[in-house]
């Protein structure tokens, strides 16, 4: 910070002006008068709320289309403008910024969810400089405390008006923006080749874990180990149809087939969604310790993906799926299904039209090894502590990302943080 430190001590030695955003700039509002159905079509582009409360610059990319009839007035955006959201569900989250850093193109409006603030000509503010200093920690806990209410917050455009900021002279300005930027272009790079490192690495992880996977379960050279059917060893029963609109946000805990694909894994202690209590005598459940197997998806490498309910209540299951009841190991059969034998028992038997489809039946026919008890319980110690190894590789990514952020967040905090001048 040797530079910024220079630069203040010869043009501004008696401290750096802090201003209230009323006193050099005037807030607007985002597009009024539109109906439901002016969104989603139409030759004009808006900023989102999601678009603002996302990028400290606004995202020319990723504008929403809307009806703006010939003749109708209505506000647009402009450089160097400031665009907040203006609720959110909790204090922390409301009034995060986005500036508008490039000219725009054509006409860009802001949604009605959000408020623009726009400096006059007479002050002089480096666009870029306020991408880097609304998202400072001083001026977020200035925002956070314009806000109020119970269950949704709103920020008080009064109040806002009264969020002072720094503005030094614009070399000043100029120099903490190139500082900044290059920081962030720093971490972004880093970030990919953390990336790319890690995925390469889970490649190879995952690689072992299958070959150790499969030779854990593969017992056709152990004579004393007796080889069964599905169905030989647990019975099959299908799920029972249940749709969007039976969902609730509290209600009978529920496994949609997609669920198995996109949210659960080898096993589960709870349900991702629940479905209307009105429909209880009409479902089909999973107990505890069942597995539940998704009989539909995209392609024969994807279909009958199987999950362990391990939950203490029984669970809905859709009739997409079935449930297979048995007195095995649960994960011990989870990882069965994960095998390179089970993938090509289903390339052999799934059926593919429009969606894939392996039957009840066919997996029925699926022949296992039944060692005892306390061998499935060994392999599933074994298999359970190498897919915790791959599990935590891959959250070290998130740790690593969010440590680099932080760190930026600090400098960038420091190198905002300016000798007052006293009035």
């Amino acid at each position: 910070m040797g530079k910024i430190d220079e630069l203040i001590a010869e043009l501004c030695p008696d401290g750096v002006e802090y201003k209230a955003l009323g006193e050099v700039g005037s807030i607007y509002g985002g597009l009024t008068g539109k109906t439901k159905a002016d969104f989603g079509k139409g030759e004009g582009r808006f900023v989102s709320y999601v678009n603002v409360y996302n990028n400290s610059a606004v995202d020319y990319s990723n504008l929403t289309p809307v009806v703006i009839n010939e003749g109708e007035r209505q506000r647009e955006i402009r450089t160097g403008d400031v665009l907040f959201t203006a609720s959110s569900e909790t204090p922390d989250d409301c009034g995060m910024s986005s500036v508008v850093l490039d000219a725009p193109a054509f006409p860009i409006y802001l949604n009605s969810f959000c408020f623009g603030w726009r400096p006059t000509d007479a002050i002089q503010l480096d666009p870029g400089y306020c991408k880097h200093i609304f998202r400072a920690e001083d001026c977020r806990k200035q925002i956070r405390k314009t806000a109020n209410g119970v269950t949704r917050f709103n920020i008080s455009k009064e109040r806002i008006k009264r969020v002072q900021i720094p503005i030094p002279p614009m070399e000043i300005q100029q120099e903490i923006v190139r500082i900044l930027d290059s920081f962030a272009e720093l971490e972004a790079e880093l970030e990919a080749e953390l990336e790319a490192e890690l995925e390469a690495e889970l490649e190879a992880r995952r690689a072992q874990y299958a070959y150790y996977r499969d030779k854990l379960l593969d017992f056709t050279e152990r004579e004393s180990v007796s080889w069964q059917k599905l169905g030989e060893v647990g019975t099959f029963m299908r799920g029972r149809r249940f749709t969007k609109a039976d969902y609730r946000e509290q209600g009978i805990p529920s496994i949609h087939y997609a669920d198995i694909y996109t949210k659960l894994d080898t096993w589960a202690t709870k349900a991702v969604a629940f479905v209307d209590e009105g429909k209880r005598d009409a479902l089909r459940y999973a107990q505890p310790g069942d597995l539940v197997i998704a009989c539909t998806g995209e392609d024969a490498e994807d279909i009958a993906k199987a999950v362990a309910w391990l939950g203490d209540e029984p669970v809905a299951v859709h009739d997409d799926c079935c449930v297979f009841h048995h007195k095995l190991d649960p994960k011990y059969v989870s990882y069965l299904f994960q095998t390179n034998r089970f993938a090509r028992f289903k390339r052999r038997y799934a059926t593919e039209a429009k969606m894939t489809r392996l039957s009840a039946e066919r997996i029925t026919q699926f022949e296992i090894p039944v060692p005892p008890l306390s061998e499935q319980r060994r392999i599933v110690d074994i298999l359970d502590r190498f897919e915790a190894l791959t599990t935590s590789l891959s959250d070290g990514l998130p740790a690593e990302i969010e440590a680099r952020r932080q760190q930026y967040e600090h400098y960038r905090d420091k190198l905002l943080d300016f000798p007052r001048k006293v009035a």
